[in-house]
């Protein structure tokens, strides 16, 4: 027990950085796929992991070798306009996230209370702003706050497998890659965006930072930084894998927060669609949060506006991304189905991934800037390889996301 609370005491980024991927979007997508295709495309979230563990590996040597800031770095080295770039990229693909993040608030909502959900991101919006401008010590209190909603995610669905009994030789076959069709292409590149957030794997560096992490800490960094990704992939496992032992042998069609909840009706009977909802709500207002920082600061340090969340412009930008996505959400959901606006609000995010990748990779492979710490010539393999992977389902989601936002 000892021990257990050094270890908690220990850690930080990686539960934050968990706590924004770990979405409403996320368990939306890992849910559908698991009722939809069983336990065919869990290969997808271990590319998806071992993708983001690189990058945000990278990000973290990065932060505890230095004071100044990754944007500031690129902005001295390569310029500001290829800061400025990143950034713009950055809050695109938080405020893709965003707008996902409102639609789980208002679905969790509405399953609990019964009131139509376009009411209540016009609650949990002005709340999370109150919390930005005027939260003291914002830091300390999102990791808490991050690590209590990620552990009571993942526990809900853990115990929830001890009574599923899941097929055991479906689910290790599930983890073999195989093929896909082009049916499945929005779903499994929302997959991977559930997994490979690169906006929240540059924000590391940052989140590092401010844990107070050097050198010297490199070591209990990393480790903490591949903690935060097991666990964003373990959640996406585990409710694929619920789905797929719960929701597909019923060929339920999801198309709300209840319809999810199913998959805890075992463990929990009446009461599960509240205990899921609640869970959802979590996760939706904890990225909701998170989200919205991560784009904000890293905007407005791009422009040299300030990088932390004590200036005034990280602020702004925040506030911004927050009304935005609020914005966008209450269209969309009176448009059309929340549940495939979220696939494709996860999806979407991927298409700011290569440039950020292009300046983790510039910085990370720079000696003067990194020394001995320099990306090996293994790891830029691995880097290289999950860069073409994301690109290629970039370059085919384009003409997806194009096609979606035309028939809206």
């Amino acid at each position: 027990m000892v021990r257990l609370k050094r270890i908690l005491k220990s850690v930080g980024p990686g539960f934050i950085m968990a706590a924004v991927v770990l979405g409403p979007g996320s368990i939306t997508t890992s849910s559908k796929i698991g009722a939809t295709n069983g336990y065919a495309f869990l290969w997808v979230i271990l590319i998806g992991a071992i993708s983001m563990a690189v990058y945000t590996n990278m990000s973290t040597r990065f932060g505890v070798l230095h004071s100044k800031s990754i944007l500031k770095v690129i902005s001295e080295e390569y310029g500001q306009w290829f800061s400025a770039v990143i950034g713009i990229a950055s809050f695109l693909a938080a405020l893709s996230f965003q707008f996902g993040n409102n639609l789980g608030v208002g679905m969790g909502m509405e399953t609990l209370t019964g009131i139509d959900a376009r009411i209540w991101p016009l609650l949990f919006t002005p709340g999370a702003i109150i919390l930005i401008f005027f939260a003291k010590n914002l830091y300390k209190t999102l990791e808490k706050l991050m690590m209590f909603m990620v552990m009571f995610m993942i526990m809900a669905f853990f115990v929830n497998l001890i009574f599923i009994k899941p097929d055991l030789t479906a689910t290790i076959i599930g983890f073999v890659p195989t093929s896909f069709s082009k049916g499945n292409f929005n779903e499994v590149a929302a997959l991977v965006g559930t997994t490979f957030v690169l906006h929240c794997a540059i924000y590391q560096a940052y989140l590092v930072q401010d844990k107070g992490w050097k050198l010297v800490d490199k070591d209990k960094s990393i480790k903490d930084s591949n903690l935060g990704v097991f666990l964003l992939a373990l959640m996406s496992s585990l409710v694929i894998i619920t789905a797929a032992a719960t929701l597909k042998p019923l060929e339920i069609t999801i198309n709300s927060a209840a319809d999810m909840a199913i998959q805890l009706e075992l463990l929990l009977g009446s009461y599960a669609k509240y205990v899921f909802a609640l869970g959802f709500i979590s996760a939706a207002f904890s990225s909701l949060l998170v989200n919205s920082v991560i784009g904000g600061g890293l905007l407005a340090d791009s422009m040299g506006m300030g990088r932390s969340m004590e200036e005034k412009m990280p602020k702004i930008f925040t506030a911004i991304i927050l009304l935005a996505g609020m914005a966008i959400a209450m269209y969309v959901s009176g448009s059309g189905s929340p549940v495939y606006a979220l696939i494709m609000a996860q999806a979407s995010s991927m298409l700011a991934v290569p440039l950020i990748a292009i300046g983790l990779l510039l910085v990370l492979n720079n000696k003067k800037i990194m020394g001995k710490y320099k990306n090996t010539l293994f790891q830029n393999i691995l880097a290289i390889a999950s860069f073409v992977l994301v690109c290629v389902l970039v370059y085919i989601m384009y003409g997806k996301l194009i096609g979606y936002v035309g028939n809206m």
